[in-house]
């Protein structure tokens, strides 16, 4: 016999706005339990001294989860000039320092070398794995762990405010695999000082902002009410993720034959003016996700909902 499933065939997406201290997944683990999902995941990673935008996959939605990993990001941080540290955010250990505080005018004439495509290397304290091993777990060895720069491109960066001479708060718009902590510590270097993140936020990632999340200990509230209906208000449908993808609605039949992995043939007036990848709905549900091409769809991942 087939072994049940625990937990409840919850499905869609989750924007958590994550606090300060745990991880991400922790935060993934709190959520899953509060919704007594089957199954969770996230589509990217925030530090446990970063906030802001997490979300949140459950059940089929993890399904969905690739097409976030590549999206657009943008935070706000916030540099503390004077010291670089070994991690290069605010938990580390200072390993260099500098008097020079520079100016807003020397920022602002700085940043446009770092927006477009941009050759960075990662922070010694990151999750990259180098020699089959995560970069972080030889740091804390003791082990100098040479990063190899990776290519990032970040689409816009401005010069927000100066609490005062120590800080800078900046905001970014970026790619995939960009890492805040680098920029700031590279930046802080070309201004002739040594600088360190003192407070990151990301504020939104693909289609999910920063307005639209809520906080963690809020939604866990909602959860220790019973019955619970708030959590289902906070609850996406899985294809919010697929905000890029065109979408083509499919027949009963048409449907059962993508649900069963087989290819559907849409030729003559059937056939759509797409290509590559297409969401099949059928009646406003996600019936999978395929791959349109020489007038037929080709299921990639097949969404186990009842329609």
């Amino acid at each position: 016999m087939a072994r049940r499933k625990k937990g409840d065939p919850v499905s869609g997406w989750v924007v958590v706005d994550k606090p300060l201290g745990p991880t991400s997944s922790d935060v993934v683990n709190r959520v899953r339990r509060a919704f007594n999902a089957q199954k969770a995941g996230h589509a990217g990673t925030l530090d446990p001294l970063a906030t802001g935008v997490l979300p949140i996959a459950l059940g089929e939605a993890t399904k969905t989860v690739p097409f976030v990993i590549d999206a657009t990001k943008a935070y706000r941080f916030t540099i503390r000039f004077g010291e670089q540290t070994s991690t290069d955010d605010a938990e580390g250990e200072v390993v260099a320092a500098s008097p020079v505080r520079p100016s807003d005018a020397d920022i602002e004439a700085m940043l446009p070398r770092f927006q477009g495509p941009i050759e960075q290397v990662p922070p010694a304290f990151s999750a990259i794995k180098v020699d089959g091993e995560r970069a972080y777990a030889r740091a804390r060895a003791g082990e100098v762990v040479e990063m190899k720069p990776r290519p990032v491109t970040i689409h816009e960066i401005r010069l927000v405010s100066r609490p005062d001479a120590d800080h800078a708060e900046l905001e970014i718009s970026c790619s995939k695999g960009t890492y805040v902590r680098s920029l700031a510590r590279d930046l802080a270097l070309a201004l002739g000082s040594a600088g360190h993140v003192s407070a990151l936020r990301r504020t939104r990632h693909g289609p999910f902002r920063e307005e639209a999340a809520i906080p963690l200990d809020k939604l866990l509230a909602l959860g220790h009410i019973a019955p619970a209906p708030g959590l289902g208000a906070h609850l996406l449908p899985l294809e919010t993720a697929l905000d890029d993808i065109p979408a083509l609605a499919v027949s009963a039949d048409d449907a059962a034959r993508l649900k069963k992995g087989q290819g559907v043939l849409l030729r003559g007036r059937d056939a759509p003016i797409l290509s590559g990848s297409v969401l099949a709905t059928h009646r406003g549900n996600p019936v999978a996700l395929t791959e349109y091409g020489q007038g037929e769809l080709r299921p990639v991942r097949v969404f186990n909902l009842e329609l």
